[in-house]
């Protein structure tokens, strides 16, 4: 502890002792917030995108943070540049989910290397800077904003009934050749289910029906803003409240529910001419209550017919003369509405329904709290232009799950025929009704971290045409996660370091030419003593050449316009993971060889006797003393500005960013029998990869008489290659490198087999047992054969970005109205209809898609293969499932009134808006129903919202 405490010591000391930051003096509308700093937005280089949330939010309301961002940066798309951004809010290391969007001024996308680089090695990979809201100098002024809406599912998966399943399943059995007196259904069971004669022993159930679902569910949030402030105290507070229900109506599921409960309060203080100082707090708190059972995942699971039993058992039909069976209803636990025992059998004790009915709930809780505090000083009086910034955050959250669970008692019935009426005779119990009255801490979990910062930034202009700046700084932070999911005292405990120096050199003459020089040296422990620091350079230039009286002389439908480019080199330890012995993830001491005598290596030996013997020592991995960080090598090239007396604002990058020493096992460098008895490979930098891609932001502005209008258009281009991968491929057309990071592989269809001659006449499928209406795959490598060596490349997945990607946003004003739309869409990549919906196999749940099932009568018709219990060979991926995932999204519209603030002149009230929204209203698409379809989870949702914000 004392050694910890030390260590802290010194990086606090270290930290405030020299190191930078400039604060670029410009106005507010026309600033940018990167790392460490702000810029004037004319004098941006690099990668990066900023917008404006505050004015946004003035015409799309949203909750989120990150909220349809996509439609507003060129190169964002969940991801920057396909890559996991870190995402930090005032430049401190925290989770998207910990702020709301109405805490939010701005939001910059720092995309390049050299708009990265000052942030480190976890920054290596994107930013995404959050900056929350300040207070001014001004009267105090309190916003107060109410939201209701609601949610309308938009479709449902569609499933067949009983009866028809059960029809389908026996064909399925037959088509295998097996007889349907071996688990099949009898003509009697599928006509009364048909009839729904009893349903109790012939049971029919529809999950997503309205005996359990709502048509909606609604949501409803208040946000309360005050600021304000004087020269010497700045101050802002945001105070929000929202909650939520859910569509399900069915069990302690009635009752699940979502509050959160936030506050954040901003304060800056000018503690005297040349020392300032800020303090920000925030605390959020959410509370989650769900009934118990996985009701979602049954819908794709459970048949109509529940699985061969009803879930429950009719009281009124119980023998009536039966004593014992009166008495187990009169003292069950759980006797449903007064009228129903709990369903079971004994291969399904419990069941979704029961445990939604009987099983209990959990509350989940979760509390988190931010807090950081800076202090500032203007250094003029030493050196013109020179500041000094310090500032430290500790962040806590944490989560734990109050629970309530109870075993029940279910029951199978035995049904008889008395006097024509189906009665119960018997019920054989399984399991037992238990009491309780205590909850009981489920899982606990808690995430800290703690960063510290200094800086040194030197700002100045010579000769009002040199402007110079420089910055240097120190930044370090640790993150700890523990987490006891069992509630049995264990725990784990990973943490999270990054500490970097950075500095920064910039000179711009007349803002007309650039140059940057920005780099880290950075620090990993992950990598072995002598490799774990390094250096990460990069350079940037600009030149504004419209500027140039030859440029300026001869186009003159272009205002401004600034082209730029940057190279880097930055040194990431981010993708410096692996796995141990029996595949567990970890990202420390891959450098260091392990040998164990663990059952996770395999090291069993027997005596002589072949029985009896133990584990032995054998090697996990080698060490490997020369592990050194993964390279970032990057090229950019682009420009920005304004055409047609700024008619249009545009801003386009193109990228091409290489990543070098990605580990691997050196399976294809290393004999084979290193890894045979024990592993004697090491972790070794070898693989490599490349991304290249233009994005490009584009917005126009106009007006036409009483209207005015704006559109912006973002998207991206995205490619990628692998450009070395550890690999030994069957067939040289299997290997990956060369082709696309997010290449899917699968096999060519040629249809369905027509008939047992034409399975005879075709190359063999090793996929089990074919017979006529299977799926017939195409010979790639022509060996008779068909089996993993003839998949190829079916194209990209889109997994982190598609090849093209693109978002719209419409504004147009006319007198006191404003309509805005937001749109999103993707192309270039396919997916696969490999979910359990379309893959039916086993006696899995029948979909819809079942029907178009080949036979011998629908052979030339057919949509579907033949159904079967054994889908080995047909449920692969396939040109036949294949689709392409190209779609436009019309992810918002929003009509908002301001009322004239003459109406208000007497009154405390200063402003006043409404608005309506309507949120994820449409796809379109080819496969439009597919997209909006959720198999196994909660349906998709159209938010319906009316809202209203006063200012007073």
């Amino acid at each position: 502890m004392r050694k910890n405490i030390k260590n802290y010591c010194v990086l606090l000391v270290f930290l405030l002792c020299g190191l930078a930051g400039a604060r670029a003096q410009e106005k507010k509308d026309s600033i940018v917030n990167l790392a460490f700093r702000t810029v004037a937005k004319q004098d941006l280089l690099g990668a990066a995108s900023t917008v404006d949330i505050s004015d946004i939010m003035k015409k799309s309301y949203g909750t989120y943070s990150l909220d349809n961002l996509g439609s507003f940066v060129g190169g964002y798309t969940g991801n920057v540049w396909g890559q996991a951004p870190l995402v930090l809010v005032d430049g401190i290391p925290r989770r998207a989910s910990d702020i709301r969007l109405t805490e939010i001024q701005s939001i910059t996308v720092l995309k390049s290397g050299s708009a990265v680089v000052l942030y480190g090695s976890t920054a290596a990979k994107g930013v995404i800077l959050i900056t929350t809201k300040r207070g001014s100098v001004k009267p105090l002024q309190v916003d107060v904003r109410a939201n209701t809406g609601v949610f309308l599912p938009k479709s449902y998966p569609k499933y067949l009934n009983a009866a028809d399943y059960m029809t389908l399943y026996n064909e399925a059995l037959t088509n295998d050749g097996i007889a349907t007196s071996g688990g099949g259904y009898t003509s009697d069971q599928i006509n009364n289910t048909r009839a729904g004669a009893n349903p109790y022993k012939y049971p029919d159930i529809n999950l997503l029906g309205s005996d359990y679902l709502k048509k909606a569910y609604v949501k409803s949030d208040v946000t309360t803003e005050v600021s304000g402030g004087n020269e010497f105290a700045r101050y802002y507070t945001n105070i929000g409240m929202s909650y939520n229900n859910n569509l399900v109506k069915f069990g302690e599921w009635n009752n699940n529910n979502d509050f959160v409960f936030n506050i954040r309060g901003n304060v800056d203080m000018n503690l005297n001419k040349w020392l300032t100082a800020s303090v920000d707090a925030v605390a959020v708190n959410t509370n989650n209550y769900t009934g118990r059972g996985d009701f979602w995942g049954a819908t794709s699971s459970v048949t109509a017919n529940f699985n061969k039993f009803s879930p429950y058992i009719p009281v009124s039909m119980l023998d009536p003369n039966n004593s014992s069976l009166q008495a187990i209803a009169k003292n069950s636990n759980h006797l449903i509405d007064g009228k129903y025992l709990l369903g079971g059998v004994s291969s399904s004790q419990t069941n979704v329904l029961s445990d939604m009915l009987a099983a209990g709930y959990i509350k989940t809780k979760s509390s988190t709290f931010l807090y950081n505090m800076s202090l500032g000083a203007d250094l003029g009086s030493i050196l013109k232009g020179l500041t000094f910034k310090a500032i430290t955050s500790m962040d806590y959250s944490s989560i734990y799950s109050e629970a309530y669970q109870l075993p029940y008692a279910t029951y199978q019935p035995t049904w008889s025929t008395v006097s024509g009426q189906d009665v119960i005779t018997a019920l054989t119990q399984y399991g037992v009704d238990r009491n309780s009255t205590n909850e009981f801490i489920g899982v606990s979990s808690y995430t800290q971290t703690i960063s510290l910062r200094s800086q040194f930034g030197y700002q100045r202009t010579f000769a009002n045409d040199h402007h110079v700046t420089a910055t240097l700084l120190g930044w370090g932070y640790t993150s700890q996660f523990s987490s006891d999911q069992d509630n049995n005292g264990g725990s784990t405990y990973q943490p999270v370091k990054n500490l970097n120096l950075g500095f920064q050199a910039g000179y711009n003459y007349k803002s007309k030419y650039y140059v940057d020089f920005s780099g880290a040296v950075v620090h990993s422990v992950k990598l072995p003593p002598g490799k774990r620091n390094a250096l990460s350079p990069t350079v940037s230039l600009g030149w504004r050449i419209s500027d140039e009286d030859f440029f300026k002389n001869n186009i003159s439908f272009i205002n401004d316009l600034k082209l730029k480019t940057s190279y880097s080199s930055i040194k990431q330890d981010i993708d410096i993971t692996g796995t141990r012995a029996g595949g567990a993830a970890t990202d420390t001491y891959l450098y260091q060889g392990y040998y164990s005598n663990t059952a996770t290596l395999g090291g069993w030996y027997q005596w002589r006797d072949g029985s009896a013997g133990g584990f032995t020592t054998l090697s996990g991995q080698a060490d490997n003393p020369d592990l050194t960080y993964v390279k970032r090598n990057e090229l950019t090239v682009g420009f920005d500005g304004s055409l047609f007396k700024n008619l249009i604002t545009l801003d386009v990058n193109y990228f091409s960013q290489t990543t070098d020493g990605l580990l691997a096992r050196g399976t294809s460098i290393y004999p084979s029998y290193f890894s045979g008895w024990g592993d004697f490979r090491p972790w070794i930098n070898y693989n490599k990869e490349k991304r290249t891609g233009l994005d490009f932001t584009v917005n126009l502005n106009k007006q036409i008489g009483q209207v005015q209008y704006s559109l912006g258009v973002s998207g991206m281009y995205y490619n990628s290659k692998v450009l070395r991968r550890d690999e030994l491929p069957e067939e040289s057309y299997l290997a990956r490198t060369g082709r696309a990071l997010d290449a899917n592989y699968g096999y060519i269809s040629e249809g369905f087999f027509q008939s047992q001659a034409d399975i005879a006449n075709s190359p063999r499928q090793t996929f089990g047992t074919v017979k006529p209406g299977d799926l017939k795959y195409q010979d790639i490598n022509n060996d008779g054969i068909i089996d993993s060596k003839d998949q190829v490349d079916l194209g990209h997945t889109g997994y982190a970005a598609s090849p093209f990607s693109y978002g719209l946003n419409f504004t147009a004003k006319w007198k006191h109205f404003t309509l805005f739309a937001l749109g999103s869409g993707t192309s270039g990549a396919v997916g696969f209809k490999n979910s359990s919906y379309y893959w039916v196999g086993g006696s899995s749940k029948y979909s819809d898609v079942v029907w178009g099932r080949w036979t011998e009568a629908t052979k030339n018709t057919a949509t579907y293969p033949r159904l079967t219990t054994n889908s080995s060979n047909n449920f692969r991926n396939s040109t036949f499932w294949m689709y392409k995932v190209n779609r436009f999204n019309l992810n918002r519209v929003q009509v908002t009134y301001d009322f004239d603030n003459k109406v208000f002149r007497k009154s405390f009230v200063h402003g006043l808006s409404v608005y309506a929204q309507g949120d994820n209203l449409l796809v379109i698409s080819k496969e439009r129903q597919l997209m909006e379809t959720n198999i196994g989870s909660a349906p998709q949702t159209r938010f319906f919202n009316l809202g209203a914000k006063a200012s007073f």
